[in-house]
């Protein structure tokens, strides 16, 4: 997380005024606009296997990518599988599971697959180039959280612990069966229920009091939550004992169960966390890396029971309301 920073710092900016989102506040994905009312919303994500079933490795690696889309508010219409694939050592077959995997989250979101690119390698990884659409005055960033909003999570937390506590062996494949459901369930339930809350407000989300949203991910709840409040200029409360986590998480990572990202995700926030008198295993729990995890959504106080009660509906996971936004100050996070 901090390398990445230093790099893209030292790369040099696009001065075109169409690119409306870059890599500036590491925005869950870039949109370039292509007329007054018509944006492209670009992004890519691979990794390697996170389950040994292929078909369900597909499925969970397609809703990743696809989440970037919904976290600006965007619309999949097109995606590019990307592979890795020893094909000298595994069958193909187990290639075809996983793109039939992929393809069927991406129909599910209404999307197309339009092609790929394929690379012989040592580990199996897979992912997708996606493009949606997004009109270019309701683009959701993680930037613009206000004081007085509330924080609402619509998935549980523990895919990180789960998965890797199952490649330790430490519970069987079967225990893994609500971490792969919730990884594989595609986030636009919760980008559905943001847009029907912003129907009274013209369709604008932001006028209707959804002011920041991204996903959880890669640089966990802790993570992804700092760069929202860094973004935004404020200050980000989170009341870690309502944070919804998945079945054995909180068990497993008392065993000692973590990734190594929570370490590094803690690390690059440093001071500016307090978590003072915090049950140090949840606040690595709440710094562990995530795949397809949730939205994570800044909405007005006002607007709170509205979306809440909206989120049920497109059959989002969780409803919860984990914390709010505070005037900026010299922390950017405070776990109570």
């Amino acid at each position: 997380m901090g390398a990445l920073a230093q790099v893209l710092r030292g790369l040099p900016r696009s001065d075109d005024p169409n690119l409306l989102v870059g890599s500036d506040h590491f925005d869950d994905a870039g949109v370039y606009r292509l007329s007054d009312d018509s944006a492209l919303v670009l992004t890519v994500d691979f990794f390697p296997p996170l389950v040994d079933d292929p078909y369900q490795f597909g499925r969970i690696a397609a809703a990743n990518s696809l989440s970037d889309v919904y976290a600006m508010g965007g619309r999949p219409v097109a995606v590019l599988n990307i592979v890795g694939f020893p094909d000298m050592a595994l069958p193909a077959e187990i290639l075809g599971e996983i793109l039939r995997g992929g393809a069927e989250r991406v129909a599910a979101a209404g999307a197309v697959v339009a092609g790929g690119h394929s690379v012989r390698d040592s580990e199996i990884k897979f992912g997708l180039a996606v493009t949606g659409l997004i009109h270019p005055d309701r683009i959701l960033t993680n930037g613009g959280a206000r004081p007085g909003d509330v924080l609402i999570l619509t998935k549980p937390l523990g895919s990180g612990v789960l998965t890797t506590a199952a490649k330790k062996g430490l519970i069987g494949e079967g225990d893994l069966a609500e971490a792969i459901e919730v990884m594989a369930e595609l986030n636009a339930g919760a980008c559905a229920a943001i847009y029907e809350l912003a129907a009274e407000a013209g369709g604008d989300p932001r006028a209707a009091g959804v002011h920041a949203v991204t996903d959880i991910t890669g640089f966990g709840l802790i993570g992804h939550a700092f760069e929202m409040a860094e973004a935004s200029g404020v200050t980000i409360e989170i009341e870690a004992s309502k944070v919804p986590l998945m079945t054995n998480t909180l068990r497993l990572a008392r065993e000692g169960v973590v990734t190594r990202a929570a370490g590094s995700n803690l690390e690059h926030v440093g001071k500016r966390l307090i978590a003072q008198g915090m049950d140090e295993t949840l606040v690595k729990v709440l710094a562990d890396a995530q795949t397809s995890g949730g939205l994570l959504i800044a909405v007005a106080e006002n607007k709170a029971d509205q979306l809440t009660n909206l989120l049920p509906i497109s059959r989002t996971r969780t409803k919860t309301i984990i914390g709010g936004i505070k005037p900026q100050s010299s922390l950017s996070m405070v776990l109570r």
